[in-house]
Parts: structure tokens; sequence; C-alpha cells
């Protein structure tokens, strides 16, 4: 096991962690299924971003994680890449 792993499994010991993991899960989540599903169509993230009428920029911060994306954006982003987007609670 990598030093990093093993530090983030002792950190998610701590039920404050393991709380801010959970709340952030679902944006790391849209950032996964967006690089994938870009790099399944071996689009840049320019060639995205013309598709869906915006800046290259946008892409990238959608898929680092360092923004949240509007509902709306991630629509286009779905219909861009011939994905459908659906939303479930549990």
């Amino acid at each position: 096991m990598t030093d990093v792993k093993k530090y983030f499994e002792e950190a998610l010991q701590y039920p404050e962690i393991q709380a801010e993991v959970e709340t952030l899960e679902p944006i790391y989540a849209i950032k996964r299924q967006l690089l994938a599903a870009r790099l399944e169509l071996n689009l840049t993230q320019a060639e995205l971003a013309e598709r869906i009428g915006t800046k290259q920029s946008s892409i990238a911060r959608a898929e680092s994680g360092r923004s949240l994306p509007s509902l709306r954006f991630v629509q286009k982003l779905a219909q861009a890449l011939g994905k459908k987007l659906t939303i479930t609670f549990h």
C-alpha cells in the first residue's frame, strides 16, 4: 500500500473527515465520468468546449473539480458526449 493510500485510510477514521469526503464525492464522480467520456471519444477539452459553445478553460475547471458546474452545464456536456444524464437520490 502506498503512503498516500495509507494516510487516506487512516484519515477516514475521523468522522469529520469521513463526512467531508462523502460530501465531496458527487463532485468527484462528475469529474471522473466527464473525463472518462471525453477520453472515450478521443476529444480534447477544446473540441468538447466547441461542441457546447464554451471555452476550453470551462471544461478544464469541470474536469479538475476546482469548480462545481451547474446542472445546465452538465446537461450540455452529457448531450455533447452522447450520454444521458441521470440523477438519483439514495
